[in-house]
Formats: structure tokens, sequence, C-alpha cells
């Protein structure tokens, strides 16, 4: 497992979007020799885009990175629980694993909601392991959606 810091970047990157007005999400895809190839936050505002997930970007600017089609034996670390579009997307790419800060009771779609990996049509199901530095995304998230309200 990745040192603390790389969910201390995480963190920060979700903070930078939040000031932005996006979502305070983000992403990093790790290579198997624990190289972050890709560090991407939510864009959906800035980029007027509904599928610019930090998760989306961070998968497509790794496999711009590599070259690939897949990114088999690549992590991927996110500060949210992935919803069912980022599922999607993950299983498709052949992530390893995938670790995440806060649950997403509402939007989760990976240990909350339907479950992406846990569906029989699912065609790859990646390691997941959640609650990484819960408590801190989950207050970003909180403290964002209580200004918007």
């Amino acid at each position: 497992m990745m040192k603390k810091s790389l969910m201390d970047d995480l963190l920060a990157a979700a903070h930078d979007a939040a000031k932005a007005g996006d979502v305070p999400v983000a992403a990093a895809i790790v290579a198997p020799d624990g190289t972050v190839v890709a560090l991407e936050s939510n864009r959906m505002v800035r980029d007027g885009n509904a599928l610019h997930h930090a998760e989306i970007l961070a998968i497509n600017a790794a496999l711009a990175k590599t070259g690939g089609s897949r990114l088999d034996g690549y992590d991927l670390w996110v500060t949210l629980e992935p919803c069912a579009m980022c599922a999607g997307a993950i299983a498709h790419a052949r992530l390893r694993r995938v670790y995440f800060a806060a649950y997403d009771a509402k939007a989760g779609a990976v240990e909350s909601g339907i479950r992406y990996f846990d569906h029989p049509s699912c065609n790859h199901r990646p390691e997941v392991y959640g609650g990484l530095s819960e408590q801190a995304a989950s207050i970003m998230l909180s403290d964002f959606f209580a200004a918007k309200r």
C-alpha cells in the first residue's frame, strides 16, 4: 500500500477542485512499481462536461502516458467511493486495486449502492479498500455541499 502522502496529495488536489467550484474529488493512477502516472481532480464544472470525474480523467491520462488500452496491474486511488460510471471504467481498464477515502451512500457504486463489481455482468473485479483518510475526505465534502446550500 502507498504511503499516506499520496492520499494527502489527493486531498490537496480535491481541495483545489472545490476552490474552482467542482465537487472536491481527486484520483491517481499508480503503476505496479509505485510511480504515480496520473493525478486528476473533478473538472465537470470547469470543463462543462458531466463525464469529467476525477477517475475518468486519471484513467484517460494514464492510458495516454502508457500507450495501452488497459491498465493491468495499475491501482486507482481516489478521495470518494466511485460512482457507477467510474466503476464501469475501472472494470474496463482492468485496474488491479481501488483505494478510496470516503464512502458515498448516495451515489457510490463499489461498496454502497449497486455494488458494481459484485454484479454478474461485471467483466473484471479489482480488489477494493475503502475508508482510507475517510474523515478528512468526508469533512471536505460536507463543507463543500454545506456552502452550496
